[in-house]
């Protein structure tokens, strides 16, 4: 059985990225939601556990309600400074 070590904070983020960027008016474009996620990431402090392959994270609904303030604010800070200046031409922007 295959063990992984992972940063839960990653699955955390990127299960709320996409309503928090449309609800900041972020564009959500793959460039621009890796560059928040990214920010966020960085702002946010790492919570590793280590899995097996198909099993379920026992605390993955505690961690998420503890840490759901600093996640969408983490994501929403990123998404302000991605806004600012994207990295990808206008055309791409996926913003609607």
């Amino acid at each position: 059985m295959e063990i992984r070590l992972r940063n839960y904070m990653e699955d955390v983020v990127s299960y709320n990225l996409d309503a928090v960027v449309r609800a900041a008016g972020g564009c959500t474009c793959e460039t621009c939601r890796m560059d928040v996620m990214a920010i966020a990431l960085n702002q946010l402090k790492p919570c590793y556990v280590v899995t097996k392959k198909g099993e379920v994270y026992a605390r993955t609904g505690e961690l998420a309600m503890q840490n759901a303030a600093d996640v969408i604010s983490a994501i929403t800070k990123g998404a302000e400074i991605v806004g600012a200046r994207p990295c990808h031409p206008e055309e791409e922007d996926a913003q609607e």
